[in-house]
Formats: C-alpha cells, sequence, structure tokens
C-alpha cells in the first residue's frame, strides 16, 4: 500500500488549504483513514479519522476548523482546513488501516501557517 499526499504548503493566517491522500496498489478498501499532524517539537497527534462507512471523529481543539471527507472509490482521504492559525504549522501525515491487512503512513507533506 502506498499513500500519496498533496495540498500542502504556505498560507497565511485566516486562510484555507485541502490536503488530499490517496491509497493505491492491490488493496481492499482502507476500514480508517486519518490526518496526523506533527507540531514542532511535539509529538504526532491525531487530527481526525473517517471509517468507511463515514464515521468521523475530530480532535476536539479542531472540531469545527477542519474536516475529513472520503471517496472510497477513489481510497482517498481529503482534510479541508479553515480559518488556519500560525499553530497549526506542522507536517501533516495521512494513515490508512485495514484490520488485519495493513496500517500504513504516508511521507507527511509540510503545512506553514504564516502570522
Amino acid at each position: 500500500v502506498q499513500l500519496v499526499e498533496s495540498g500542502g504548503g504556505l498560507v497565511q493566517a485566516g486562510g484555507s488549504l485541502t490536503l488530499s491522500c490517496a491509497a493505491s496498489g492491490n488493496i481492499l478498501g482502507p476500514d480508517i483513514m486519518g490526518w496526523y499532524r506533527q507540531q514542532p517539537g511535539k509529538q504526532r497527534d491525531e487530527v481526525a479519522t473517517i471509517t468507511r462507512g463515514g464515521g468521523v471523529k475530530y480532535a476536539d481543539a479542531l472540531m469545527g476548523r477542519f474536516t475529513i471527507s472520503r471517496d472510497n472509490a477513489k481510497n482517498t482521504v481529503y482534510l479541508r482546513m479553515d480559518s488556519l492559525k500560525p499553530e497549526d504549522t506542522a507536517v501533516y501525515y495521512c494513515r490508512a488501516y485495514k484490520h488485519l491487512d495493513y496500517n500504513t503512513w504516508g511521507q507527511g507533506t509540510q503545512v506553514t501557517v504564516s502570522a
């Protein structure tokens, strides 16, 4: 399983970005796809996850600004980030998990929010 992330970059505070992550390979669709982030000097934390059936979970502090969605036909997960703050600056990682099959991470994409 390979995960390819895209959509990171530099944005001003208050702006928006949408990250994408596509899973490829000879795979059955992931049970869960999610986004995690690692801020400078901190551990990697969960941002949001979404099940194949559309069940979502968000980090409490990010609910309302970030929206996760997925396209099962494309094995792709998205993260829409609005009202971005400088503290959202981090490397964002995608993850795809399928029970008893795979648990794969993407290479990460940098998001930098300037004040």
